[in-house]
């Protein structure tokens, strides 16, 4: 982001600081001088100057005297853990999800809805796995996507549907109805997508609703019902033979699997996840997918929280009065 891209903002001074914390941040691994560096954000030297010099008093950023370089500092180390124990993720949810990434050879990661956007809040991955994003990256929170987090909350599914979607779709009802309650039965979520799909929902990470709508429509034609990414292993015999499969038919290629954490009042505030992008048999999908629950109901017990019966869940929906306490407790 350049300053001129902010320059709309209430504050530009502030958005300069930001430009700056937001380009150290995107190259973590590197130096930059001064020249370069205010080149690179679109700022004066002088300006640029006067801010890193302030951010390095308040330990924000580093300079390095010798070679007279910056780069971010310790400072923002006990930022980033006050702002993940504000959103409730606790110091001990990196060991969880490192445990079961090391387990599976796999990324896991802890994502929640923070201000109407599923933001990463925490990520640990295999040694030598390429990161492709980022703790604190985020998306909309709109059909097609966020689908594992409604699942376990009638009243949630309801208003996720009632969003403008991003993109348009087609929702087959009764396949969705079958997805839920086949979700909250096994407790997980195993979601496939196609090589294509994947690149596609990276893209559509930073879109808005103000797409061409010809551009909207063919993204639309690209994507699944809502609930059809879904695998349900009692679909899969069909799909088998609809693929004319031979080779493959002890596998299906798996995007994610997901399961939901729970606070106090058993609503659900958090996913974790694995991320496999690679072909699994049922007995394999559901060796990861007990390992994950495991991990969600530690990370649900350090959250002091517990999860919801079936009979919770109906009483979710049937029984909402929309008062404003039970809204701030689900937020």
């Amino acid at each position: 982001m350049t300053v001129a891209e902010s320059a709309g903002r209430a504050s530009p001074p502030t958005a300069r600081v930001v430009a700056i914390l937001n380009f150290l941040a995107g190259h973590p691994q590197e130096h930059f001088g001064l020249s370069e560096l205010a080149r690179r954000v679109g700022l004066s030297k002088p300006t640029c100057l006067g801010i890193l010099t302030t951010l390095a008093q308040a330990g924000y950023v580093i300079r390095d005297a010798q070679h007279k370089t910056y780069r971010l500092g310790p400072a923002l180390i006990s930022l980033g853990h006050t702002a993940q124990e504000s959103m409730r993720v606790s110091p001990g949810a990196r060991d969880e999800l490192r445990r079961l990434s090391e387990t599976f050879n796999a990324t896991a990661a802890l994502s929640g809805v923070v201000d109407d956007r599923i933001t990463l809040l925490e990520l640990v991955s295999p040694p030598g796995t390429p990161v492709t994003v980022q703790v604190g990256q985020s998306y909309p929170f709109a059909p097609p996507v966020g689908l594992m987090f409604v699942l376990w909350d009638d009243r949630a599914v309801k208003e996720w549907l009632a969003k403008e979607p991003t993109i348009p779709l087609r929702t087959d009802s009764e396949r969705l109805d079958r997805v839920i309650a086949e979700c909250r039965t096994s407790g997980y979520l195993v979601e496939r997508l196609t090589p294509g799909g994947r690149r596609l929902y990276a893209l559509m990470a930073g879109m808005s609703s103000t797409l061409p709508d010809e551009l909207r429509a063919l993204l639309g034609e690209l994507i699944s019902d809502i609930g059809e990414r879904v695998y349900l292993p009692s679909d899969e015999p069909l799909a088998r033979r609809a693929d004319n499969s031979e080779s493959d038919a002890d596998t299906v290629d798996i995007s994610v699997i997901a399961a939901p954490v729970f606070d106090h009042h058993q609503r659900q505030v958090m996913v974790a996840s694995l991320q496999i992008g690679r072909a699994l048999s049922d007995a394999e999908i559901t060796r990861h997918a007990r390992g994950l629950c495991a991990t969600a109901d530690v990370l649900t017990a350090q959250l002091g929280g517990s999860k919801p019966t079936a009979a919770a869940i109906t009483r979710q929906c049937a029984g909402h009065t929309g008062s404003g306490a039970d809204d701030e407790a689900w937020r």
